[in-house]
């Protein structure tokens, strides 16, 4: 099932929940999600920059390495299992790109491991050192494309679910209208009626005239919502 569909799988249930107990996502959830995405590309150069200036011996380097790692794998643990803000694995694209041919998830702990044991072997002044200082260096820009392939996915997801979005808005907007079109007749019906009855219909021709009012502003807020649907 697509991101869209389990969208409005869950959208259409009326307790906001689905079978599986998956929530609706709003923008701001998108907008974690991109955000942590990209958290991980910022947070891993800072790491092997810091743990290069280790290994030449700059005072403060590893602390400011370890800092940022514990960045990148909250960011990923996030993303991958949840959190109170983030849904984790949300729709069968996001899967794919850490589980499937792309092994996203796997790469990235690999990384994480490696930044482990090579600040280790740093701050111990281990033998190992250089040989693992290297390779973290040289992995470092296939998994930058990784994770960058990875946050593509999180903003095509945005870009699904903002349309879909727009598509129930115009949707619900034009219920609305036709519901205050019917209201409208409804109203100019009655004061035919309270016309005719005189004195004795004069109450309800107000009580007409104030509904006759009221949908036209109903009106006015549809074409309001259905020009910034579009914009």
């Amino acid at each position: 099932m697509t991101a869209s569909a389990q969208i409005r799988l869950v959208q259409n249930n009326e307790t906001g929940e689905d079978d599986s107990g998956i929530k609706p996502l709003s923008g701001e959830v998108f907008g974690a999600l991109i955000n942590l995405s990209g958290r991980r590309r910022f947070t891993s150069q800072r790491l092997v920059l810091y743990a290069v200036l280790a290994s030449q011996g700059h005072d403060g380097a590893v602390k400011t390495a370890r800092e940022a790692l514990a960045l990148f794998r909250g960011a990923h643990t996030a993303l991958v299992r949840g959190s109170d803000t983030v849904p984790g694995i949300f729709c069968e694209e996001v899967r794919e790109a850490y589980f499937g041919k792309l092994a996203g998830d796997a790469q990235i702990v690999y990384f994480m491991n490696l930044a482990e044991r090579t600040l280790n072997a740093i701050e111990d002044r281990l033998r190992d050192a250089p040989a693992l200082l290297e390779e973290l260096v040289r992995i470092t820009t296939p998994l930058l494309g990784v994770l960058n392939q990875i946050t593509t996915v999180y903003e095509e997801q945005s870009k699904r679910h903002a349309v879909l979005m727009k598509k129930q808005l115009r949707g619900i907007m034009t219920d609305i209208e036709t519901i205050a079109k019917q209201a409208k007749m409804v109203s100019f019906n009655a004061r035919i009626v309270a016309a005719r009855a005189g004195q004795a219909g004069k109450e309800f021709s107000v009580v007409a005239g104030v509904l006759s009012n009221i949908t036209t502003e109903i009106d006015d807020l549809v074409r309001a919502a259905l020009s910034g649907a579009a914009a």
